[in-house]
């Protein structure tokens, strides 16, 4: 390389005429949205404006053991794209835009529960890290996708640690719950943390009993100021802190909606405004009679693959909180 001569003018790679310093901070670039695709949110229920889905891979045709792929029957690849079209279709009517992942041939069946894969902060998505041996390496699709779309990727989990997006929910514009159960560990939820404070952002962790699989599974939030839960999958804990931020809280009894057709596998769209799994009237009245409007989708295929519709749904936008 050429040495600069003493006194001469520097050139603008070293700082020269001609260079620009970068002025702005990575928050601003991200909700301007010129450098890197907008992106975020500190609401589960503020409007919805985009959302990452994934297209069913082929690998879900050569299931030879449901069991062995978590699942809870065959799935059927042809019925399931049908329904994934359906769904996008369904959230493009209530004006969200919709980013799909294809990962193609390679991939592991259950990367089509998108949700799991990340957990998308105001400034950059957190990329997870799986907890079972079957779903591993399915977070390098969810990057993938991320990254093409210009979406930025802050951390990825990694060490022993494990995180599941579907664990982290906001529970107010500075505070995300983190559940913490045998898919999300602590050290998972600390490295978490760690990225959300740097953020400003507190996070609280909850521990989960044997039988709830993701925090999602146990609260659904509906509005500012209102949750549904599960019977069994909300505990003490987090029934007393939801009561301390102010929720009132719309208990759902346990039936065949919840466990088989996971009727609160839900997503808002805006406040009292939600998308749910076809199918379980009995819940959505309970939602309309809290002045709810719910719109819905099928997602049988999802539901042989023991996931609904908040599950495959990862969300990458929110409207700032008002």
């Amino acid at each position: 390389m050429a040495m600069i001569n003493p006194g001469s003018e520097l050139p603008s790679t070293l700082g020269g005429a001609g260079w620009r310093p970068r002025a702005s901070s990575h928050a601003d670039e991200v909700s301007g949205g010129r450098i890197w695709s907008r992106c975020g949110y500190r609401s589960e229920v503020e409007r919805l404006r985009a959302v990452l889905l994934a297209w069913p891979p082929d690998s879900l045709g050569s299931i030879d053991s449901p069991r062995d792929q978590l699942m809870t029957a065959r799935v059927d690849p042809v019925a399931m794209r049908a329904q994934a079209s359906a769904i996008a279709d369904a959230f493009h009517r209530s004006g969200v835009e919709v980013h799909v992942a294809r990962p193609g041939h390679r991939a592991p069946p259950n990367v089509v529960f998108m949700r799991d894969l990340f957990f998308m902060t105001p400034e950059g998505a957190i990329v997870a890290r799986t907890a079972s041996a079957q779903r591993a390496g399915e977070e390098r699709f969810a990057a993938e996708a991320l990254a093409m779309a210009g979406f930025p990727i802050l951390c990825t989990v990694s060490g022993h640690a494990t995180f599941e997006g579907a664990d982290a929910l906001w529970l107010d514009d500075n505070t995300v719950l983190i559940g913490v159960g045998f898919r999300t560990n602590r050290a998972g939820a600390a490295m978490v943390g760690a990225v959300l404070a740097a953020q400003g952002v507190s996070t609280i962790t909850v521990e989960l009993g044997p039988g709830v699989q993701h925090l999602l599974g146990a609260v659904a939030f509906l509005d500012r100021q209102l949750a549904a839960l599960h019977p069994q999958g909300a505990s003490a804990r987090l029934r007393g802190l939801l009561g301390e931020h102010g929720y009132r809280l719309v208990e759902l009894g346990p039936d065949a909606e919840l466990a088989d057709g996971k009727a609160m596998n839900l997503v808002a769209l805006a406040p009292r405004r939600v998308l749910m799994p076809s199918g379980s009237p009995r819940v959505r009245a309970r939602l309309e009679a809290e002045a709810v409007q719910v719109d819905e989708v099928e997602v049988g295929e999802y539901l042989k693959a023991a996931g609904g519709l908040g599950c495959l749904t990862g969300i990458l936008r929110r409207d700032p909180n008002t």
